[in-house]
């Protein structure tokens, strides 16, 4: 079977890399095409993933529709050129379109209602729409639903078992409180318009954490002079380990949020999504669970990240949590393999929304980046 994997976000690395691993074991032909965001690249090659990068990401509205419209393209001449069975995307259209223009069947991944333009554009293609159970919006009659967190596809205890031997050798103690701070640039297409924390709350947060260990900072972009005192120590294929062990995570960023989470690692959030009308997964991880707290008043993230570090409990409270998360969800890379599998072997024959697939806990309902903007 061929079968063609676009990661164009570093989450999306951690989201495919163990069936793309698995897939290859089983002796599948296997394309995987990327993008240059973040560490998307640099994650691959940690993971030893062989990859053909097809775009790097806009610095504004009219280079990121540069970029598509390039990528549209070598998406489209790739897939010609490798006849794929199969395509997997986290509803990334070049992919979706170029699954359409070759007859290939089309399986997508999404968790945000959010990213309502990306969606519209990849749903007439597809043939496989899987969200988490709690998804929001009716995709359609290819839309099904698994019990979990697109998270859980590798931070599942089946999938992670933390290891402090990277975090000692870069000089993290595991054994001493410290904090991790995601900041993120908001420029992808869906965060029009949003935002996350101030620079003068930004300033605040890291010295008020400072009086209770050592802080490691991550930003999406370059780290600003004032704040390279925090600069996160470890290479970003070991953060899941930093994570695991930390006794607190904030920041504005949506994924490291939710990894912290499902990790038992008291999590707060802060952004202009979260509020009434957040997306479906932050809502079941604070109001069913209480693993995190999500707030659009960034001092209140503040007090509240300070609260957490000032109380002993809450490292336990948190654990608690988790495995009561965990009793109720699924190895989401599972649902990736089996659905891969079944759609190679079937066709494109469309799903029914309404039936459950059995075995992976659903639920009704060569071309280079060079010279790319």
């Amino acid at each position: 079977m061929r079968l063609l994997f676009d990661v164009t976000h570093p989450a999306l690395v951690h989201l495919f890399r163990h069936a793309i691993d698995e897939l290859d074991e089983r002796g599948h032909d296997l394309l995987v095409t990327s993008r240059g965001k973040d560490v998307t690249l640099e994650l691959l090659d940690a993971f030893d993933i062989p990859h053909v990068p097809v775009s790097r990401t806009g610095g504004s509205p009219l280079a990121l529709a540069a970029e598509w419209a390039a990528r549209e393209v070598r998406m489209a001449r790739l897939a010609r050129s490798f006849d794929p069975d199969v395509i997997v995307s986290q509803i990334s259209p070049a992919a979706a379109h170029a699954a359409g223009l070759v007859g290939a069947s089309c399986v997508l991944f999404t968790d945000s209602e959010a990213a309502r333009f990306a969606t519209r554009i990849t749903r007439p293609f597809a043939d496989v729409i899987w969200t988490p159970a709690g998804f929001a919006t009716d995709l359609g009659p290819a839309h099904r639903r698994y019990d979990g967190f697109h998270e859980l596809a590798y931070l599942h205890p089946e999938r992670f078992d933390p290891d402090p031997t990277s975090l000692e050798a870069a000089g993290v103690d595991v054994d001493e409180p410290y904090s991790v701070v995601r900041f993120v640039s908001w420029d992808a297409h869906h965060d029009v318009g949003q935002r996350g924390f101030s620079r003068a709350a930004k300033r605040d947060l890291l010295r008020r954490l400072s009086d209770h260990g050592a802080v490691y900072l991550t930003c999406e972009g370059p780290l600003p002079d004032e704040f390279e005192e925090y600069r996160l120590p470890v290479a970003p294929e070991d953060v899941h380990d930093l994570l695991a062990y930390a006794d607190l995570y904030v920041g504005d960023s949506q994924t490291m949020a939710t990894e912290a989470a499902l990790l038992g690692t008291p999590s707060v959030r802060s952004n202009s999504f979260a509020g009434a009308d957040d997306m479906s997964n932050f809502r079941e991880l604070e109001s069913e669970y209480g693993l995190l707290v999500s707030t659009a008043d960034e001092r209140v993230a503040v007090d509240r990240a300070v609260d957490l570090l000032a109380d002993p409990e809450s490292a336990d409270r948190w654990g608690r949590r988790r495995e009561r998360l965990l009793a109720d969800k699924v190895d989401v890379t599972d649902v990736v393999v089996d659905t891969v599998l079944a759609e190679g072997a079937e066709g494109s024959d469309g799903a029914d929304g309404e039936d459950r697939v059995d075995g992976v806990g659903g639920v009704d309902t060569a071309e280079s980046a060079e010279g790319v903007a």
